[in-house]
């Protein structure tokens, strides 16, 4: 069978996923049978959930279009524009407010997150193949390093971090997904991602260091692992991390 070629250009962030010598331009792409234009982006080492629109001969074209030979395709990133033609996107809107699920490797991004209020699922032990069915059964984007798990066809929303760093993973992750309108800081356990009530003292003694025991009167309770929480020192700093990110600094 012969081969046939098309051509590929990437725009944008989409770009963070290639070579340096295929960033910003067109790149042939080689190939047998007919492949999907998903199958093909992803090849090209780019996941389908950060594309928003694919353009083949400047017309607009879904994931599942088998690839021409000659074609030109044009593959562009969510938030590259606003104002494409309804027709055009791919990407379906994230529920709102965003339930994330995070790999494995994030344990101090998924706490920032639910220092923010965001319900994140988290365990150390998750298996691709986890993350993957979690995010399909309760549509949530998922998050992580790994490029890899993004191209799962069972993810409909995801994220890439470019940064290795916790805080600046966190900034990334306010502005891919416009967080700052649904934040509730404080309102999730820090440890499992279970909500927060107040709770009578009287309650929770038992829990209690004695210096915590006779300084402090306002508690919060974990409603699902029952963790204690009060306004103590960590509070504090946690409430200046907050507003820092608030403020946009």
């Amino acid at each position: 069978m012969s081969e046939k070629k098309a051509r590929f250009r990437f725009h944008g962030s989409l770009n963070d996923f290639l070579s340096p010598t295929r960033k910003n331009g067109w790149i042939e792409y080689m190939y047998n049978d007919r492949p999907a234009l998903k199958d093909a982006i992803e090849a090209l080492g780019v996941p389908h959930v950060e594309v928003e629109v694919i353009l083949v001969n400047e017309e607009p074209a879904g994931f599942l279009q088998p690839l021409l030979p000659m074609a030109r395709v044009e593959v562009y990133p969510l938030h590259y524009r606003s104002n494409w033609p309804a027709d055009h996107t791919l990407s379906p809107p994230v529920p709102q407010p965003p339930k994330f699920i995070l790999d494995v490797h994030l344990g101090k991004l998924a706490k920032s997150l639910r220092m923010l209020g965001f319900d994140s699922l988290y365990e150390t032990d998750y298996a691709d193949a986890t993350i993957a069915r979690l995010a399909e059964q309760e549509n949530r984007p998922v998050l992580t390093r790994d490029i890899g798990l993004l191209k799962h066809k069972a993810i409909s929303w995801g994220y890439w971090l470019r940064s290795q760093h916790p805080d600046e993973q966190l900034l990334e992750t306010i502005r891919y997904f416009d967080l700052k309108p649904h934040f509730q800081p404080l309102s999730r356990c820090l440890a499992c991602n279970g909500i927060l009530v107040a709770t009578p003292k009287e309650t929770v003694l038992e829990k209690l260091p004695p210096k915590t025991m006779l300084y402090f009167h306002e508690f919060y309770q974990c409603q699902t692992c029952r963790r204690v929480y009060w306004k103590g020192s960590h509070y504090d700093r946690m409430r200046t991390i907050i507003h820092k990110i608030e403020q946009g600094n």
